[in-house]
């Protein structure tokens, strides 16, 4: 797993490109931030890094799959995860003016390690639900009492209920309408 570099070994790549393609498992690491995630894959990383004056900027692309529970029936969905993110370490920090809103990471103890980095990136791409193949094709949970309505069901009971006129009001709304002609 080459996703750590020392200062030391970036010197070797000074202005040149280097090839990053490793498989990286962080599923321990991810089931342990996150408790929604149910399993993971080794993630492919692959991409490029350059290293130049006290900076290495990484282009990369991770590709790899989540398990998640479904938001209505808790069965295991398999979440793929397709990155691309471009990351800019600083190895001296204080030599460093740059803007405000750019970020850059410090390297710790001059060593660059892209898995944590890694495993932000793969969090924040975490939709806050997701839904399994038969949840979206299936009927919604209901009983005689209630039953769960889509955003789009719901608006049309509600655009019906402003229609319906209320029983004891028949009488007054006809009253208006007589009125006004």
């Amino acid at each position: 797993m080459k996703v750590k570099w020392s200062a030391i070994q970036l010197q070797k790549f000074r202005d040149k490109r280097f090839e990053i393609d490793e498989s990286v498992d962080i599923t321990k690491d991810l089931m342990e931030t996150d408790s929604e995630i149910r399993g993971a894959s080794p993630f492919h990383v692959t991409g490029t890094g350059s290293a130049q004056q006290g900076r290495v900027t990484f282009d990369l692309h991770i590709e790899g799959t989540l398990v998640l529970p479904c938001a209505r029936t808790l069965v295991d969905v398999h979440y793929p995860v397709d990155l691309k993110s471009t990351e800019t370490f600083l190895l001296e920090p204080s030599d460093y003016e740059g803007t405000e809103d750019e970020e850059v990471h410090v390297a710790e103890n001059e060593v660059i390690d892209l898995i944590p980095v890694m495993k932000e990136l793969i969090l924040l791409d975490i939709p806050m639900q997701v839904f399994s193949e038969e949840a979206k094709k299936g009927e919604l949970p209901h009983t005689d009492n209630w039953q769960v309505l889509t955003e789009d069901e719901y608006l049309e009971m509600e655009q019906k209920a402003e229609k319906a006129v209320d029983p004891r009001m028949a009488d007054l709304a006809k009253f208006f309408d007589q009125d006004s002609e």
